[in-house]
């Protein structure tokens, strides 16, 4: 249906870093991409009876939370997964596309889609395993996350300020953004230091964008003494339980 570019070697391969083991699911990341991208090169964003009963609507960041559990003894935690387009090498959704409006930019590996040549036959949405296209039922085309192109070539703004909505606010910078395609980018590196992975990668799409996966505290072996804690340090006068707050917050 639709080419793929040539890939050539040192090929530029713009995406997403995130890290599951930073991520505390606020949607801060998806709220910055909505009001972004609702005046942006996609725009607009619709929802649909919005404050009723099955709202829904046109995001092109979704954050998904998962209770895991712990190993043998261990306690249960919660891990928030992040999940947008991640502009694979081999994507679905273009080689899918009748018309040739799906397609991936050679110049930096972004997945784009030309709404004028968009039919809305949504045959993109159902080749992407990973859920992240989105139809826009007010103008009947698909949309998707475009990783703020508008952003991040716009001369107008600081180089600081050059990256996708969604990274710009993440308030424990759980999302890095850079190019994966050069082995010596800062994201890259973070990739090879925290073992980030592919998204399903036993399908075979190379997925772009990396996650790193949840790094977990040992568990103590002895339970936490809560009340103990909070009785104050006959040594100091101090309260323990402050000071054990302020080493969990300062890690």
């Amino acid at each position: 249906m639709t080419d793929l570019p040539r890939p050539h070697p040192g090929q530029k391969k713009l995406g997403l870093v995130i890290d599951l083991d930073l991520c505390v699911g606020c949607h801060a990341c998806a709220t910055a991409c909505k009001e972004w991208n609702s005046g942006g090169h996609m725009a607009p964003l619709p929802d649909f009876n919005a404050y009723g009963d099955g709202a829904w609507g046109v995001w092109f960041n979704r954050i998904h939370s998962f209770e895991e559990e712990g190993s043998a003894g261990g306690s249960a935690c919660t891990v928030h997964f992040p999940k947008s387009c991640l502009h694979c090498d081999e994507p679905a959704c273009v080689t899918v596309c009748p018309t040739g409006a799906s397609y991936k930019r050679a110049e930096d590996g972004i997945v784009l889609v030309n709404e004028s040549l968009c039919i809305g036959c949504k045959l993109c949405s159902w080749a992407c395993p990973y859920g992240a296209r989105e139809f826009d039922a007010d103008a009947g085309v698909m949309k998707k996350c475009t990783l703020c192109i508008d952003r991040i070539y716009n001369d107008n703004l600081i180089p600081e300020e050059r990256q996708p909505a969604c990274v710009m606010v993440c308030p424990t910078k759980a999302r890095f953004f850079g190019d994966l395609g050069d082995p010596n980018s800062a994201v890259s590196e973070i990739v090879a230091t925290h073992g980030g992975k592919d998204l399903m990668p036993e399908l075979g799409y190379r997925p772009v964008n990396k996650y790193l996966p949840p790094r977990r505290a040992p568990t103590p072996s002895e339970p936490l003494q809560l009340a103990a804690l909070g009785a104050p340090d006959s040594d100091s006068g101090g309260n323990a339980l402050l000071r054990w707050v302020d080493r969990l917050l300062s890690r």
